[in-house]
């Protein structure tokens, strides 16, 4: 099982993350790691002229404090979830994992991790939108892991208990943990909270061999969510991106059925599906410096801005998809990206 655990051989600290409670559990956790002071995280981390790739090898810890904005409106390319109250914040800056078809590659020039250590100005910015939100009717919904996988980094710092210590019982919050790791055993321990949506990117077992060979296998992932289920968490399942291989419908077809030969649909909040999608400008990034996936070497649309696969064919992937999808789960719970 892959559960990563860097060694961080060094950590670079903020002058004003020095005292937070997060940044005292790093250094005790990493006692024999070098320490360097620097005054922001970006003198380090928005350099010029990095190797994404060659950093995530052997990754170095940035500390820091959050500025202002702590709060985001959700992106427009995640699904809205039937709620117009939805954003998401950045506890971490990038990600353990290194799948092929990540943004992140594109978004940072730095293959290294920043750990916000003032996670209680963030939570306090939440307790301020769902004071104020869009439509009252309905809940705020915060996806916390969207620039990084927050539950793989459990085993490093105790960031998703205290998320869900934070939100369990407060009336009209939900917080959303995407993720692909296999560390549900890291919060077992915890009562499960009817304000928090534990969700898994799930793929082919081919997809995850060939894009995800960083990530834990998908058996692991499937052994998570199911010992998440039998404790009453809530789940979704997210089948996004699908990506469009050759002889992707029987790829996929076999995949959702022996996956839920193993996990029972009904029991399942919800699941998310969509194409391969990205900004254009990360996309012409990550093609330009690295050329080890044919995902940036294939035919796409570009609309507004986003490099996706052509409408026709997405449509039609999506309906077949969601075919196949509402023989183990109702329609009513498939959220398809359009």
């Amino acid at each position: 099982m892959k559960n990563l655990k860097p060694n961080f051989s060094h950590i670079y600290i903020e002058k004003d993350a020095i005292g937070y409670e997060l940044t005292d559990i790093a250094l005790s956790k990493f006692s024999g790691s070098t320490i360097i002071m620097i005054d922001h995280y970006k003198d380090f981390f928005n350099r010029a002229s990095q190797d994404f790739q060659m950093q995530k090898k052997s990754m170095k810890l940035i500390l820091a404090k959050k500025k202002e904005p702590l709060l985001y409106p959700a992106s427009s390319m995640i699904q809205d979830y039937n709620t117009p109250n939805v954003f998401y914040n950045t506890p971490i800056l990038n990600c353990l994992y290194n799948c092929d078809y990540c943004f992140l590659q594109g978004m940072y020039d730095s293959g290294n991790l920043v750990v916000f250590v003032n996670e209680r100005d963030m939570m306090d910015a939440i307790d301020t939108k769902v004071s104020d939100p869009r439509d009252p009717s309905k809940a705020t919904v915060v996806s916390i892991s969207y620039n990084t996988d927050l539950l793989a980094m459990e085993n490093i710092l105790p960031l998703s208990r205290r998320w869900i210590n934070y939100v369990d019982g407060k009336k009209d919050t939900i917080i959303e943990i995407r993720t692909k790791s296999a560390l549900f055993s890291s919060i077992m321990d915890m009562d499960p909270s009817d304000n928090v949506v534990l969700s898994w990117t799930l793929s082919p077992e081919e997809i995850c061999m060939k894009y995800e060979a960083a990530a834990p296998p998908l058996n692991s992932r499937v052994n998570s969510v199911k010992n998440a289920l039998e404790r009453g968490w809530q789940v979704r399942l997210c089948f996004d991106p699908v990506l469009m291989v050759d002889n992707w419908f029987d790829i996929y077809s076999k995949f959702f059925q022996e996956l839920f030969e193993d996990v029972d649909g009904s029991d399942i909040r919800d699941v998310t599906l969509g194409v391969f999608r990205m900004n254009k400008d990360y996309f012409n990034k990550i093609r330009k410096r690295d050329t080890r996936s044919d995902i940036y070497f294939s035919d796409y649309s570009i609309e507004e801005g986003v490099v996706v696969v052509d409408s026709e064919t997405r449509q039609f992937a999506m309906n077949e998809l969601q075919n196949l999808l509402s023989e183990f789960i109702s329609k009513d719970k498939i959220l398809v990206w359009k």
